[in-house]
């Protein structure tokens, strides 16, 4: 299943490339964690590789793909066509009438006009942004070279047991501890409380080896650990929070502006296995409540989130894959979310000052 996959991905992706002429530039746009940033820089690695000019773009806090922020920096280089990888898709477009592809995993919820949408969900196992991008590139380049990258994404989105060759062989050429620690790293700036994962996205732009990430000497390895640093002490302190409990759902509240919601949930849903578990941010962004949510393959988190969606949800609500999800709610609209999961008064926010003084 997987080879019929990886043909389909190298056909329509070197079919799109072909389409496209030298000198105007291609933008490349990828989510801000370890995956989505390793998607961008293998794809931009190996178009560069072939001459074309590449404007790369990675989204920031509080950011997605359709944000107004995102489509200004987008159009500032008057791009030919668009790559957008680990950012979802959506029937919207996200700069009109440029041609786009689209390079996900996690689930549809519909394809832009004038775009396509190469995919790896309902696949078993279903493969990284990254792993595609990789599988992508081979098809117009010579990219073996770049498997390390493809590698950091499938340590940082499925672990490191997961089923795929590629990591295997990666471990043995490149060694197990630096490939995690290089995860490690290039995941702590989109974490950190400025949310900026452009150092990140430079040293795999860049580097040819894990090691030049963990051991390296540019200015952007000490800004990683810098961030490593401020995410730890965080993260420290936000498993001090214990759960609130509602029917089969679990909540732990923090308020930290570093992104470590993912990471509360993802602990406490190995403690609670039978739980829908949802890390809380009050702290993440002005006027919103952030939350991920983690669930068992019984569950489908997805469905769940939609099926309980408050009435202004926004666009920022219930996406990425069955068992991992999220979102970020104006108050009015947490308030009202909590209230429809059985919840009381304790998980409800009025204003920032208050939950400053938490």
């Amino acid at each position: 299943m997987q080879a019929a996959l990886v043909e389909q991905l190298q056909q329509r992706f070197q079919a799109f490339v072909g389409r496209l002429s030298r000198g105007p530039a291609i933008a490349v746009l990828c989510h801000s964690d370890a995956d989505g940033i390793a998607a961008g820089a293998i794809l931009t690695r190996a178009l560069r590789q072939i001459d074309h000019t590449v404007a790369i773009e990675v989204t920031r806090k509080g950011e997605h793909a359709w944000s107004s922020s995102v489509r200004e920096r987008l159009a500032q280089s008057q791009p030919q066509a668009l790559i957008v990888t680990d950012l979802g898709s959506r029937d919207q477009p996200i700069l009109e009438n440029v041609p786009t592809l689209l390079l996900d995993h996690h689930r549809p919820e519909g394809v832009p006009p004038n775009a396509e949408l190469l995919t790896g969900y309902g696949e078993e196992p279903t493969p990284t942004s990254g792993l595609m991008a990789f599988w992508c590139a081979q098809a117009i380049t010579q990219a073996d070279d770049l498997d390390w990258i493809a590698a950091i994404s499938i340590l940082s989105d499925v672990g490191d047991k997961a089923p795929f060759a590629l990591l295997d062989e990666a471990k043995q050429r490149y060694k197990a501890t630096p490939l995690r620690d290089a995860t490690t790293l290039l995941n702590a700036p989109r974490r950190s409380a400025s949310g900026d994962a452009r150092p990140a996205l430079q040293l795999l732009l860049t580097c040819n080896d894990p090691r030049d990430i963990i051991r390296g000497d540019a200015s952007e390895v000490a800004l990683l650990k810098q961030a490593k640093t401020e995410v730890n002490r965080a993260f420290a302190e936000a498993k001090k929070a214990s759960p609130r409990f509602s029917g089969n759902v679990a909540m732990i509240r923090i308020h930290t502006p570093c992104q470590i919601h993912p990471l509360t949930a993802q602990i406490w849903r190995t403690r609670l296995p039978k739980y829908i578990v949802m890390g809380v941010n009050t702290g993440y962004l002005p006027g919103y409540v952030n939350f991920s949510a983690r669930s068992s393959r019984e569950i489908n988190l997805l469905d769940f989130l939609r099926e309980n969606a408050p009435a202004d949800a926004g666009d920022a609500y219930g996406h990425g894959h069955n068992q991992a999800s999220g979102g970020a709610l104006k108050y009015a609209a947490w308030n009202e979310f909590v209230d429809r999961l059985g919840f009381g008064p304790d998980l409800k926010v009025q204003s920032e000052a208050e939950e400053k003084q938490r």
